[in-house]
């Protein structure tokens, strides 16, 4: 179908890289606001100061900072963000938290029935998602409100009733399962 030998390999994202005008200013929020840990520092060939950033054992870097580069045009924020999966309502509780305690005003919550978010931008306008999965699936794209205040049962009994009646709506597993074996069909290894 692409013309080219063989299937493609699978493929999973690594890592990212962000220019920054004040470096240390990031890597304190990213080290001191959101928990990243500095793995390598150093300077570049060209003189650029770069430093690895990691919360996975498996990842060396998870994200690269580099100064010495023009800060590049910022989209919306739902556009133009990393995301980062978290493990439970508390943990994105607890990171809005950690946010407000940095000062971080514009982070907005939100439910995509199929995963609760928070959107915030960082010190130089980056984009940043930080996100739990729901139990449940639906066709996408959705946007619907999200009260970290409430419980975690209201909240996932609030999320089911605003989706149940909408388009590929179902348990989270049974839509994984069913990608999983469309992968395995396309010649991708599951």
């Amino acid at each position: 179908m692409d013309g080219h030998a063989g299937p493609t390999p699978p493929l999973s994202l690594a890592h990212v890289t962000l220019a920054a005008t004040d470096l240390e200013g990031m890597l304190e929020f990213y080290v001191g606001t959101l928990g990243f840990q500095v793995t390598n520092r150093g300077v570049a060939g060209d003189g650029a100061e770069m430093a690895f950033i990691s919360q996975d054992p498996l990842e060396h870097h998870q994200i690269v900072l580099i100064s010495g580069l023009p800060a590049p045009e910022r989209q919306f924020v739902m556009v133009d963000h990393l995301a980062f999966r978290t493990g439970t309502l508390d943990d994105l509780r607890r990171i809005g938290e950690r946010l407000s305690d940095a000062g971080v005003e514009d982070a907005i919550p939100i439910s995509h029935g199929n995963a609760w978010s928070l959107y915030f931008t960082d010190p130089e306008g980056n984009g940043l998602e930080c996100f739990v999965d729901t139990p449940f699936h639906v066709g996408q794209p959705h946007a619907g409100g999200l009260d970290l205040g409430t419980d975690d049962a209201t909240i996932e009994a609030t999320t089911r009733d605003e989706i149940e009646s909408l388009p590929e709506f179902g348990p989270l597993d049974e839509w994984q399962e069913a990608f999983a074996d469309r992968l395995r069909t396309a010649g991708k290894r599951f």
